[in-house]
């Protein structure tokens, strides 16, 4: 009896168009529809942003989510809260799923907050969690993490003693950070693909305020407040990855002690795939435009550098890049245009997958 095609499906999320998990499904449909017999693993991964809690878990048939009610958005009003429990106690947070972009009504960078993300920090420690992952991307905020402090107990006080409103604004105002009440994790990891450190031309105002709302004068306001954190705090800024997720990562790192590591290394360890690339006969994964910066330290980069796998494919909205040894799928061409591949990603990843499968020759 033939032994079957160890199969590996491991893409990231299409950004605006299907989430990683259902990515993999699509195309691992595909491949089926071709190759019924071939033993398909899939594993779909993330970067440290959007993503990161269902990458973790497919990687852990013990993990479980909880849900902690509501917490505070990124513009004070009320959002569910969530978060990961593997089995082995860590508790994993996304801080887009409470303290996103897409859940402000309208932008405010001078206001928003990440305060949601400490108050779910808080109820995994409540529960038993000691080890907590935080993915950052897709943040609202640029209050250099002050919120998430505010959230795990800490009080951010003005020369009078006075509590600041929140956001990255008032923290020109900042005379003293009181944490003798805050809550802290016996041990935080705090993934990202982002390189930024806190503050400068590269720093987390310059390089991502615009995407919140921020004008010029904005992020001239919003520079100083980090700054004045920084200060206070007393840690180097300059590190990379401080300017992460506006600025959470110097927070988490200078405050709560986190190591900062690149999301796409850890996930792909922590949820199987490098031993699982090891021992397969193809590889397949994706994104939503493979292009020379895929090969930088994302996702589909990362996969493809990894040992094993003799056939490797990617699946991507768009293609603008050639890689030697690895086929290449792109969804416009398969449906014909960018609107076509957009109103139904699914379809054209399961006809991607299909064609991998034709293209096969093990």
């Amino acid at each position: 009896m033939p032994v079957s095609t160890t199969v590996v499906i491991a893409p990231d999320s299409l950004k605006g168009s299907l989430d990683a998990l259902p990515a993999a499904q699509a195309i691992a449909s595909g491949w089926r529809r071709v190759r019924p017999d071939d033993r398909l693993l899939l594993l779909p991964q993330a970067d440290g942003g959007e993503g990161t809690m269902d990458a973790l878990a497919a990687g852990d048939p013990d993990a479980d989510f909880r849900h902690v009610g509501e917490v505070t958005g990124p513009d004070g009003r009320r959002t569910p809260g969530r978060w990961l429990r593997l089995g082995e106690g860590t508790a994993v947070l996304e801080l887009a799923q409470m303290s996103g972009l897409p859940l402000m009504d309208r932008k405010r960078p001078l206001t928003a907050n990440c305060i949601g993300l400490g108050e779910v920090i808080a109820a995994a420690l409540d529960a038993g969690a000691e080890r907590v992952v935080v993915g950052l991307g897709g943040s609202a905020s640029t209050d250099g993490g002050a919120g998430l402090l505010v959230g795990l107990g800490a009080r951010l006080l003005d020369a009078h003693g006075n509590e600041l409103p929140p956001g990255g604004a008032a923290l020109r105002e900042l005379a003293r950070l009181d944490t003798s009440r805050m809550r802290v994790p016996s041990e935080s990891v705090t993934l990202t693909d982002v390189e930024s450190p806190l503050l400068g031309d590269f720093g987390a105002p310059a390089t991502f305020g615009p995407q919140k709302g921020a004008t010029e004068a904005d992020v001239a306001i919003l520079e100083a407040g980090l700054a004045r954190l920084a200060e206070v705090v007393g840690v180097d800024p300059s590190a990379p990855g401080m300017g992460a997720a506006g600025g959470a990562g110097y927070a988490l790192a200078a405050v709560l002690g986190a190591r900062i590591e690149p999301g796409a290394p850890h996930i792909a360890e922590a949820s199987g795939l490098v031993a699982s690339v090891a021992e397969a006969d193809v590889l397949i994964t994706g994104e939503g435009k493979f292009d020379h910066t895929s090969l930088r330290g994302k996702v589909v980069g990362h996969a493809l550098g990894m040992a094993g796998a003799p056939a490797r494919f990617v699946v991507a909205g768009a293609v603008a890049t050639d890689v030697p040894g690895v086929t290449a799928l792109a969804l416009t061409e398969l449906a014909g245009s960018a609107k076509a591949s957009f109103a139904d990603p699914a379809r054209w990843l399961t006809e991607a997958g299909a064609r991998a499968a034709e293209a096969y020759q093990g």
